[in-house]
């Protein structure tokens, strides 16, 4: 047990996905784990323990932002013996090309924050994910419905909501032109940046679900599908760990 988590040693697997939102934990045990029980509900965070095609499984929730999935990683790593962590989430879209519910799997995460100066003293603002669980999750969408909307890039990793930043372009011209950036999200950068420091696995897989350039509504059940086919690529990835 720690401060954040009440789970037992046992009953944490050494794979884990991380969905940002508790209630998309306890959807995913609901719906693709076999006894499923759950594990933790300290401040809400439900984290839960099944059976996914014989593969035990955690699902246990980040939170949103860097402070908040530091905390859970370094607790499941250092604490819990985690060997993956395969981060589940949405992101928004920087690249024109990008359409709503494309899914990105996290290359690089790039922050301007001071996310390893506060952890370690130490300047780091690009982290790379896993290339071992990389490749896991590749082969999974290969065999799935996912593979003609699917990249692998590299990500912003902010401190702010990017929607709410008075001047956006201004904002996108900080970053480094040369890892052509395809979108942002707020977590990745801290979950591989203590990925290194542990020596342990972790990636990333988001879907698109908004973008400056496209004027698209999408029904709840378009966007319940969409996620529900990433979550099924990150599973079927933990099957092969």
């Amino acid at each position: 047990m720690t401060p954040h988590n009440e789970a037992k040693l046992e009953e944490i697997s050494e794979t884990i996905l991380m969905p940002g939102d508790p209630l998309r934990a306890k959807y995913i045990a609901e719906n693709f784990l076999e006894d499923a029980i759950q594990v933790n509900s300290l401040r809400n965070m439900l984290a839960y323990t099944g059976i996914y095609k014989g593969k035990k499984v955690t699902v246990f929730p980040s939170g949103m932002g860097m402070p908040s999935i530091g905390i859970y990683v370094y607790e499941l790593f250092k604490f819990y013996n985690v060997q993956n962590i395969i981060r589940i989430g949405t992101c928004g879209a920087f690249n024109k090309e990008l359409n709503i519910f494309d899914t990105i799997l996290v290359d690089k995460s790039y922050t301007p924050g001071n996310f390893a100066f506060s952890f370690s003293g130490k300047e780091s603002h690009i982290e790379s994910s896993s290339t071992f669980l990389n490749e896991k999750i590749k082969s999974a969408v290969s065999n799935s419905n996912l593979k003609h909307n699917f990249i692998v890039g590299n990500m912003l990793c902010s401190e702010v909501f990017d929607y709410y930043i008075e001047d956006f372009e201004e904002f996108k011209n900080r970053f480094p032109k040369e890892l052509n950036i395809q979108g942002s999200e707020m977590e990745a950068f801290a979950l591989f940046y203590l990925a290194k420091h542990f020596n342990r696995n972790a990636s990333c897989l988001l879907t698109v679900v908004d973008s400056r350039y496209k004027d698209f509504e999408v029904s709840a059940e378009e966007r319940e599908t969409s996620l529900n086919d990433m979550i099924r690529i990150a599973l079927e990835a933990a099957t092969k760990l």
